[in-house]
Parts: structure tokens; sequence; C-alpha cells
């Protein structure tokens, strides 16, 4: 409450304070005699006599104007007391004839107070009245800006805002596969969204109601109810917020209910916050702001309070869900999912951090701040998870016809995929030296040797080079101990051979080449080649040895034994029958290897057969030549097809 309100003096009046200024001044002369000093007296008292009756009637006179007003004032907002349509929607000079009507009242309510009016006062029921005139023009102020907030409501269409990803509507196969599925090759794609993508200001409210809006919050802050104002504002605002991530498909969840969601529903659901984040940050929080600078920036640091207030669930909301994945169970098939919700926030903390930028938004931008770490937590446990899972993928049969592991697949297409989030995975990784999982497991440690070897020579290489190097090795130190179940040799170097010529093959013809390098790779071929090498000598070594010389002589003599060479050649076409039984059943799916291998297989075998063969025709008759030189060329090319086939009963009669 202000000082109390004195009454202007006019006309007279001012004569009258004049001579009481006098009659002070000369009061004060010390050189005065008793009798001057008792008439100034006597004076000053008459003056201020006729003072006060001039100010009491000039006080009816006010107040008796105010009461005038206040009847015209109450007329006005009262007749929209019955009305139960809004004042706005009956057009412009309506709305501005009840605006300045409340106005009116603001300021009749102001001059009473004023007056330092009391209760047994007759005029206090006039303040009462105004109060209460204020209080319904005030109550319905705030009707007509909700109203005027949710009807002028622009429509959000995210589907017109650019960041969609031009793969955002592709099955991601690889998301939604469990660990190991030998289906994951080649089906893997990353939601490519732009990260340089501006803030877009879109009108939330439509503009033209704006300066209405503006005028209704300035007017019931000024009457002192700004509390008022901010609710209205922030329960409408933070509605449309909701309606907002609906929109966008962003359903409330528990973190519960996230913990319960099957992946392939949970896959979808991360893949949808990642670009509502986008969305609702850059845009829908970055115009709400903007809505409340237009509507309270002249009116202090309100508009930033009621910013905080109206986002905040929605915030919470969005945020609850990033904590149900941060603490979630570290599932490799989600390291794709789980970068992409830490790239995304950290890609956002810059805007997130301006928008919440004062004190009422402190609490929102630390809770961003620790998702963020808590989601680098989770990458970090879940990509050494992946490790583990690679490690202890334990088999206990072969795995048939010797071709690519699922494994493999998975593992090779699984790191090429994360070269995408190097960056990420380079910050994240970095001083997270963990040990390597497969050293958990004494039965898959024939590459530990090597490894550390590496390890101590590839100081110089990314954090993410490292792991990736090591996950290379404990797979295969699980191809080695996988290779064991087969009872063969010559499968378990031809399995062997296929699995780690997909590993090289791949690293070389992908951006996995810049981070394995050159001598990475040439150690691979060298690798693959040593175990085609030994296949064949597993296979056909002792094949090719019925077509050596030895044991073909009569005993004590160097004459062929012509019975001793027919055995010969019938063991050699047993043999060779046995091997083209069992390995067109195996299988290369690399066109090139396979065709390298049928090629170095055909040299060695038909060069030999041709030899013998030639070397002793004039011993052999036609009908114990069973398959020509060109028979047997003709057979090898069925070899590694994976489909099994007979030769018996099968010969050139």
């Amino acid at each position: 409450m202000g000082d109390c309100e004195i009454p202007e003096l006019e006309g007279e009046e001012h004569l009258i304070a004049a001579v009481k200024h006098i009659v002070k001044a000369l009061g004060s002369k010390k050189n005065l005699t008793d009798d001057a000093r008792k008439i100034l007296a006597q004076l000053g008292t008459q003056l201020s006599t006729m003072t006060t009756t001039t100010a009491n009637e000039t006080k009816d006179d006010k107040i008796s104007e105010i009461e005038d007003l206040l009847n015209t004032v109450e007329e006005k907002i009262m007749s929209w007391e019955e009305d139960q349509s809004m004042i706005w929607d009956s057009g412009p000079e309506e709305a501005s004839e009840y605006l300045n009507a409340a106005g009116e009242a603001q300021k009749l309510t102001e001059r009473l107070e004023r007056m330092c009016l009391k209760k047994d006062d007759d005029e206090y029921n006039l303040l009462q009245r105004a109060h209460n005139v204020l209080q319904k023009a005030m109550e319905r102020l705030e009707e007509e800006f909700r109203h005027m907030l949710v009807e002028n409501r622009q429509p959000f269409e995210p589907e017109h805002v650019s960041f969609r990803s031009s793969e955002e509507d592709v099955v991601d196969e690889a998301s939604i596969i469990s660990f190991g599925d030998e289906s994951i090759e080649d089906s893997i794609h990353r939601d490519t969204v732009s990260r340089a993508s501006e803030d877009y200001i879109i009108d939330l409210i439509h503009p033209d109601v704006i300066p209405d809006l503006r005028c209704i919050a300035k007017l019931m802050i000024s009457s002192n109810y700004d509390r008022e104002c901010y609710q209205a504002y922030t329960s409408t605002q933070k509605d449309a917020l909701d309606e907002c991530l609906v929109v966008l498909g962003m359903e409330k969840l528990s973190i519960e209910d996230v913990l319960r969601m099957e992946w392939t529903s949970l896959n979808y659901k991360i893949k949808q916050w990642v670009r509502t984040m986008k969305i609702f940050m850059r845009v829908y929080l970055a115009s709400e702001k903007w809505l409340g600078e237009q509507i309270f920036g002249e009116l202090g640091p309100v508009n930033l309070i009621c910013f905080v207030e109206a986002s905040k669930a929605s915030m919470w909301q969005l945020l609850n869900f990033g904590e149900a994945i941060s603490i979630g169970p570290h599932q490799p098939e989600k390291l794709s999912r789980i970068l992409d919700m830490y790239e995304v926030l950290a890609d956002l903390l810059p805007d997130i951090d301006a928008l919440y930028s004062d004190e009422a938004g402190s609490s929102v931008r630390i809770e961003c701040h620790d998702l963020l770490s808590r989601l680098g937590d989770t990458v970090r446990a879940t990509f050494f998870e992946f490790k583990n899972a690679i490690a202890s993928n334990a088999s206990i049969n072969p795995f048939a016809g010797g071709g690519i592991h699922h494994l493999t697949r998975y593992v090779m297409n699984y790191v090429k995929f994360l070269t995408d989030y190097s960056e990420t995975l380079n910050l994240l990784l970095k001083d997270h030296d963990a040990e390597d999982p497969s050293s958990l497991s004494p039965d898959m440690s024939p590459t530990m040797e090597e490894e550390d070897k590496s390890r101590n020579s590839s100081s110089g290489i990314s954090p993410m080079a490292h792991h990736f190097r090591s996950i290379a090795s404990i797979l295969q130190s699980s191809l080695d101990y996988k290779s064991k179940l087969y009872r063969e040799a010559s499968l378990q170097h031809f399995f062997l051979m296929n699995n780690i010529h997909y590993m090289a093959e791949k690293v070389k013809g992908s951006e996995l080449r810049h981070i394995f390098g050159d001598e990475w790779i040439r150690k691979q071929n060298w690798k693959f080649q040593q175990h085609a090498m030994n296949y064949e000598r597993a296979s056909w070594s002792s094949i090719l040895s019925l077509l050596k010389e030895d044991g073909i002589h009569n005993p004590g003599s160097n004459s062929i034994s012509k019975t001793l060479l027919k055995e010969r050649l019938r063991s050699f076409y047993l043999a060779f029958e046995e091997i083209y039984k069992t390995q067109t059943a195996w299988h290369i799916p690399d066109i090139q290897l396979r065709e390298d291998l049928r090629i170095s297989t055909s040299l060695k075998v038909i060069q030999a057969y041709r030899t013998f063969v030639g070397r002793h025709a004039i011993h052999l008759y036609d009908k114990d030549i069973k398959y020509s030189a060109d028979d047997l060329e003709t057979y090898l090319l069925d070899f590694f097809e994976g489909s099994p086939k007979s030769l018996q009963n099968n010969s050139r009669r």
C-alpha cells in the first residue's frame, strides 16, 4: 500500500495555502511581540479549519467521481458474467472495450487504496466493490487467455520438419535380431539424420492473437494477478507440449514399462525417441520459448519461469525413457540404438543448455548431462558385453558344411556397422582398456599371444581400433575352438580358411580397412592361405600317394605288377568317390575363393592322375580306367557347392 492520497487544491484553496505559508514565515521572526504572535497563531488556526473544510468537500467530489466511473465499469464487466460466449470471439471492438474496462477497474481500485480508507468509513464499501469488480474482470481475462491459447493453437506437422532420415522407414533387421543371428549380413542400416540442422522457429499460436495475449498478461500482472496468469499459461502450454509428444508417437511409459518391453517394440520406441528429441528440442521447445518471450518478454524473467514450468513434465517423460534404457540389460543387439540415443543427446546438449540457461532450468540441464553420462556408461558396458558374448558363444555341434559361421557374419557386420560411430566410440572407450573377455575361457586362447603382441605394438592406434582388433582376436579364438568340433583335420582347416577369409575380405572392402590396417589384412590373408594348404594336404595327400610309383613293382624286380597297379587305381577311384561324396557337401560361399581352391586342387590331382595313367598306359586296359582326367576335372567343379553328390555306379562305360 502506498502513501495516502491528499486531494488536490484548486482556486481559493491555493490562496489559503499561500496565506498559511506567510503566517508560518512571519511566526518564525524573533522580533515579534507577544500580541503579534498570538494574532498570527489565531489566524493559522482559522486557515487550517478553512483548509480541512475545503479538502473534505474535494474528497467528496472525488469519491462521487470514482463511484460514477465504477458504476460504468461494473456494468460493463458484469454484463459478460451471464454471457457464455467468449469476448474475443465477439470481435476486436468488444474485446477492446472489455480490456479498457478491466484496466479502468484496476486504476479505480488503486486510487481507492491510496486513500487509506478504514473499515468504518462510508467509502470502504466502494473499495470492496472495486476489488470485486476487478476480481471478476481478472477471472474472465484468465478464462479468455486460456481460450485464446487453445483455440488459436497452430497444428503441428512433424512430417514437414526436415529432420527425417532417408532410411527411417527401412526395416532395421539388425537391431531386432538376437546375438549371432546369421540374417544380420548386409541388413544393418543406420538412421543418417543430419546433426547440423538449425533451430526451426514455428508459430505455435496464430500470430494475430499475440498482441491480445500480451495485453491480457500485462494487465493481469500489473493488477497483482500474476500467479493466476502464469498458471493459466503454463497449464495450457503443458497440455500443448503433451499433445506434441503424442503427435510424435511418444506415449507415457514408466521405467518399469520400458524394462518389460520386448526388444522388437523397444527398438521401435528408441527410434521414435531419437527422432522426437531432435524435433521436440530444436523445433517445438525453441518455438515454445519464443512464444513466451513474445507474450511476457516486456515483463522481466517471468517468460523463462513459465517456459520451464510448462515444459518440465514433457522433459521428464523423455528423460525417464532414457533412464530406463540406461539401467536395462546390456544386450549386444541394443548397442547401436543406445549409441543413437547417446549421440542425439550429446548433440542436443548445447540446445538444452541454451533453452534452460537460467536458474529455474538448472534441474533440467543437470538431469540431461547426468543422463548423457549414464548412457555413455551403458554404451561401454554393452560393448564389453558384446565382446564377452563372442568369447562365451559355445557350440556342441560342428557347423554344417564348414562354411562361414553365423557368429563370424554377425561380428564382422556388427563391427563394420559400428564404424559409423567411430568418433563416439573413440571418446567412450578411451582409457577403458578392460581385460580381454577371451582370457576367461582357457579353450579359446590360440590367438591370445598374437593379441598381446598386437597390443604392445599398436600403442599409437585409436581406442576403437584397439578394441576392434581385440574383438577379431576373440572371434578367431572362438573359431579355433569351434573348428576342433570337426573330426576330420581337413574340415577343420577348411572351416578356418572360410571364416578367416571372410573376415579379411570384410575388412578390406569397407571402412574397417582404415581401422584394422593393411598389416592386419596381410596377416589374415597369410592365415587363410595356410589353412587352404593344410586342407589340401589333409584331404589329398593320402589319395595322391596312391598315384606314386612306390609299391607297384613285382617283389625282387623292377617290373610293374599289373595286379598291384590295378588295385592301386581301384583304391584311388574309391578314395576319389568318397571325397567327392563328402566335399561336394562342403561349402565355400565366396565365389572367388571357391574357384581358386578348385583350381589349386585340380592342378595337383589332375596332373598326378594324368602322369600316373600315362606312365602305365601300356599295362592298363580301357576297362581298368574308370574316369578320364577330363572326367575328374569336371567332377572337381562340383566341389564346395554345399550340395552332396555321389559318383557310385557312374563310370565312362
